[in-house]
């Protein structure tokens, strides 16, 4: 039996444009009601046919709905929340995709104080943004972690975990607050580190007659990639998140410093062990399958 039968998308961007295409692959029978604040969005899930039905209101888009999804920058949740609240049937599912979770949890909860409210991350994307990026198989072989608040209906969170194995994803559960400070040394410190070098070789293009871009090297291209994604999103996680990433922000300011400290003195047994240390970690990615060693960070558009 299928966890739900009419799915709507709010925010047709990477993630919501991926999950429509996904639904559509592998639940064909679940009806796909779609909805994105800008109209040109709309106009372009309509010209490509994302969704069944493309509504031109956020109200419109869950009248009927028994999961609603909102696909928005985490600092537009609670406003796209408080968007549906007045038509959203009471049964009805409310999940996310919002890669902060205690800071969507209040907005939600603020906005729809009666809705059953599952959070869920799916930790997959691209640097590309908008309805025509996403593809139906971003989720495969990804995680998903799901969120609950103390208190949510146990038959909500099990419907919500069996789509996104239905969507190909491994699942994972943890409470909000530890969601936000695994995130925040695993992907959001990791953007802020990119969007910094590729700002400072920015900066420095005066200085080198633009040979940091001619000559980028591997890495330094890895940090753009990185650094691409898109700049609403990643503003809203790191004011959202701003705790978790400050406090790994020290760690790693710390670990930085001990670093700069062993080049300085010549410590090479020292860099040595790290350089050993972190290369075993990439290996552990790829043999859980998070990753592979092919170009564009292991990831398949097929």
């Amino acid at each position: 039996m299928l966890p739900f039968s009419r799915v709507t998308v709010i925010g047709l961007g990477l993630i919501g444009s991926s999950i429509a295409r996904a639904v559509k692959q592998h639940m064909p029978s679940v009806r796909v009601t779609g909805h994105d604040m800008d109209p040109e969005v709309r106009e372009t899930a309509l010209r490509i046919g994302l969704c069944d039905d493309v509504a031109d209101t956020a109200g419109a888009s869950v009248i009927d709905a028994d999961l609603v999804i909102l696909c928005v920058p985490v600092g537009a949740m609670g406003e796209a929340a408080a968007a549906i609240a007045a038509d959203v049937p009471a049964e009805a599912v409310i999940s996310d995709v919002g890669s902060c979770k205690e800071s969507v949890v209040e907005a939600v909860r603020a906005a729809l104080p009666q809705a059953t409210f599952v959070p869920a991350h799916p930790v997959a994307g691209t640097e590309h943004s908008g309805p025509e990026a996403g593809f139906a198989t971003l989720f495969h072989n990804r995680w998903c972690i799901v969120t609950p608040p103390q208190g949510t209906d146990p038959l909500a969170i099990e419907r919500v975990v069996e789509f996104w194995k239905r969507l190909g994803a491994q699942v994972e559960m943890m409470a909000p607050a530890h969601h936000d400070r695994v995130l925040a040394v695993t992907s959001h410190l990791p953007h802020l580190i990119a969007y910094t070098i590729v700002g400072t070789a920015s900066d420095l293009e005066e200085v080198t007659q633009s040979e940091v871009i001619k000559y980028s090297a591997g890495g330094f291209r890895d940090f753009t990639r990185i650094a691409a994604s898109d700049p609403t999103m990643w503003r809203d996680v790191f004011l959202a998140n701003r705790e978790g990433v400050l406090e790994m922000l020290q760690r790693f300011s710390e670990d930085l410093s001990a670093l700069q400290r062993a080049i300085r003195w010549g410590k090479g047994d020292e860099l040595f062990e790290l350089f050993s240390r972190t290369r075993a970690v990439r290996r552990s990615i790829i043999e859980q399958g998070q990753d592979d060693a092919a170009p564009d960070f292991g990831r398949s558009h097929d």
